[in-house]
């Protein structure tokens, strides 16, 4: 029984990585509460945080929040602080996602105290890593620049390169969304681009890269080259995450507002809206009317 539980918890975990969201929800959610499930709270607990990564890669964003939260109450970090910080972090993405601010960063504060010397580099990293871009998202850009900072010393291309990769890239969509335009930006863009060439990305990669490039262009008052790019990423919108077609659609709207395209500026905002909604991130999708009213 115990081999079985741990094999199919494996097969989960590479679907998760295989970005097949629905199959990996779809196995973990029976090792928790099928005929195979197991009373052993860390091991329930594990399969709690793969329900929770893969409802968030698939945009349910309350339920993706439900899981990690219920996670995060099988542990303390008495038991094992490295499956409740993986919990917490887990709660803190989805909160973070779905616009609940306010609750993501009291959940930050409690992690920033459960972090310890027994808890493994990376994994420190990234507890940093998700702190920062929680504070990114409350305006809080000082603190956001000072986690990210943490984290990346944390990280080294040598130890593992797909980790250096997603965090170059996440962390140039941050200072990115905080207008935070500097050469320190441009870095991380250049590190995330390098890195995925050389070991490879998922499709969803490669759509982040593009869109990180294109709202540099952007920023950097090139929108002829920010619509190209984004309108890329926007090209197949059957299989791209709602997530992502929804910062590409807000991105668009205001590379076309910038070159005095308002009808087209407009179609995008409010297909921003419709992706926005789609994914259950309600807070942007209000964000991106309160821009259309303002440009109305």
């Amino acid at each position: 029984m115990d081999a079985w539980w741990n094999m199919t918890l494996v097969q989960a975990e590479n679907l998760l990585d295989a970005e097949e969201f629905e199959a990996c929800a779809a196995l973990a959610s029976d090792l928790v509460d099928g005929p195979h499930s197991t009373m052993e709270p860390q091991a329930k607990a594990l399969t709690y945080i793969l329900v929770a990564k893969a409802r968030q890669g698939a945009g349910l964003l309350e339920e993706a929040a439900d899981a990690a939260r219920a996670a995060s109450l099988l542990v303390t970090d008495d038991d094992d602080v490295e499956i409740h910080v993986k919990a917490r972090q887990a709660l803190i993405a989805a909160l973070a996602d779905s616009g609940r601010l306010d609750e993501a960063w009291a959940e930050c504060l409690r992690l920033a105290e459960v972090v310890s010397a027994e808890v493994d580099d990376q994994l420190i990293g990234k507890v940093y890593w998700v702190i920062g871009n929680v504070a990114f998202l409350c305006n809080k850009v000082q603190e956001g620049l000072e986690y990210h900072e943490l984290a990346a010393a944390t990280f080294s291309p040598a130890r593992n390169l797909d980790v250096w990769a997603k965090f170059n890239k996440a962390s140039a969509a941050m200072r990115l969304a905080a207008d935070v335009a500097d050469a320190d930006t441009l870095r991380c863009i250049e590190r995330a681009e390098l890195a995925t060439d050389v070991i490879g990305g998922s499709a969803n990669d490669y759509l982040l890269i593009k869109l990180n490039r294109g709202h540099w262009s952007f920023l950097a008052g090139d929108s002829q080259t920010a619509v190209e790019l984004l309108q890329a990423v926007c090209a197949d919108a059957d299989t791209t995450l709602p997530q992502i077609l929804g910062e590409a659609r807000l991105l668009l709207g205001r590379a076309f507002s910038a070159s005095g395209s308002a009808d087209a500026a407009r179609e995008n905002l409010l297909l921003a809206v419709d992706h926005f909604e789609a994914s259950g991130a309600q807070q942007r999708a209000d964000q991106v009317r309160e821009y259309l009213t303002a440009e109305a």
